[in-house]
């Protein structure tokens, strides 16, 4: 008996029973959508990061108050960074090219009869090129703004529609923590970055923000939350970081351990990657259980049918059929099952993936090597769990099989 033969005798006695079929077949087939689904999210949420990464501004380093291990073990912000000390690293480190300090604090926010509680964040006007902000309407605040502490404020897009709607703030007048302020500036959506919506959120000069908001907090100068620094090109950033860590050691009078965190853009990315990875390869082995679970059944419904067609086995023995050809004929129908079932499954894989694009903001992909995987591991299955019946089958002794059928 050829191969042809045999997949051809396969085939129709799978169509003999669809049910049955259909219902062995459902492990393999959610298994099968599950990994893909799983695989195309995760790498649609390493895609999703590198965006957002990318949208805090080019050649981007950060300095955050504290050490890595503080930050992790306290509940509050630590105040270890000054507006003097940005006003340093503007001068003295070379490989920067330009440094935007920033105060954020969260305040209530009034327009006529409207009021939100949104972020504010006092900072420079460097702050729109080292973070890659555009101006929609209007101007951002100058050094001139800066310098005579002007009560003047810009607005981002989601907090100026929760104010004024569909009108055009600049010129409006908000209060902010009962501070009256002018709008002279509108910026453009920029979108959300884990968590923080820089859309929802209104700029103002940093000395207005230090005496008017939030006042004195340091003996040693103006407590900022945040230092954000732009080198002078993508090679220059590791020179950016050491000779930050320098100065700003020497400022501090440090003797061991740093009292401040500078971040990149390509170390938070790698980080993000790496959870990102772990979760979909977590995930991704969370489903594949459904595959074992799957490939069990198969195997059950395989023994289930030799004990059914223990007859039909003895005749064709009887007739000359070889332990081979009995051998390939079960593990064909495995196999079948199991293909047939991974091949279903992928294309509902592929149509959650598709949905998930659609409607939410992750642009989760179809990973060919996670389709060659899921493929590969059905036929693999339906092989593995069909070895057992198959042999069964195969072993059967034919004058046995005519008497007890």
């Amino acid at each position: 008996m050829d191969i042809l033969e045999s997949v051809k005798m396969a085939t129709t006695t799978l169509l003999a029973n669809k049910l049955r079929s259909s219902l062995t077949m459902l492990g393999i087939i959610i298994g099968n959508a599950s990994v893909i689904s799983m695989i195309g999210i995760g790498e649609g949420a390493q895609t999703l990061a590198i965006k957002q990464f990318s949208s805090l501004g080019p050649n981007t380093l950060f300095i955050v108050p504290g050490s890595p291990g503080s930050r992790g073990r306290v509940t509050t912000m630590p105040r270890t960074l000054v507006l003097q000390d940005a006003q340093a690293i503007a001068k003295q480190v070379r490989a920067v090219k330009e440094v935007a300090p920033e105060i954020n604090n969260r305040s209530t926010i009034n327009y006529r009869n409207k009021s939100t509680t949104s972020t504010v964040i006092g900072t420079t006007p460097n702050y729109t090129t080292v973070r890659s902000f555009e101006i929609e309407e209007g101007r951002f605040f100058n050094d001139f703004d800066i310098k005579r502490n002007k009560r003047v404020a810009v607005l981002a897009p989601d907090l100026a529609t929760k104010l004024f709607d569909n009108q055009n703030p600049v010129g409006q007048k908000i209060r902010i923590q009962n501070t009256t302020f002018q709008v002279i500036g509108l910026t453009v959506a920029k979108g959300s970055s884990f968590g923080n919506n820089s859309d929802d959120t209104v700029f103002i000069p940093i000395n207005t923000m230090f005496s008017r908001l939030v006042g004195r907090t340091s003996p040693f100068g103006i407590n900022v939350s945040l230092i954000s620094v732009s080198a002078q090109d993508e090679n220059s950033i590791s020179a950016a970081e050491f000779q930050m860590t320098n100065l700003l050691r020497r400022r501090h009078k440090i003797v061991r351990e740093d009292d401040f965190t500078i971040q990149s853009q390509k170390n938070i990315l790698e980080i993000s990657n790496t959870i990102t990875s772990g979760l979909t390869l977590m995930l991704a082995a969370i489903a594949s259980i459904s595959l074992f679970v799957g490939g069990i059944g198969i195997m059950n419904i395989m023994l289930v049918s030799v004990t059914e067609r223990t007859q039909e086995i003895g005749l064709r023995k009887a007739i000359g059929a070889t332990q081979q050809d009995i051998l390939l004929q079960f593990m064909i129908e495995a196999v079948i099952l199991s293909v047939a079932g991974g091949v279903i499954g992928i294309a509902l894989g592929g149509g959650s993936i598709i949905l998930v694009g659609i409607f939410t903001p992750l642009q989760a992909t179809i990973s060919p090597s996670a389709v060659i995987l899921a493929a590969s591991v059905s036929g693999g299955i339906g092989l593995f769990f069909g070895v057992v019946p198959a042999r069964r089958a195969a072993q059967l002794d034919p004058m046995v099989a005519l008497r007890t059928a």
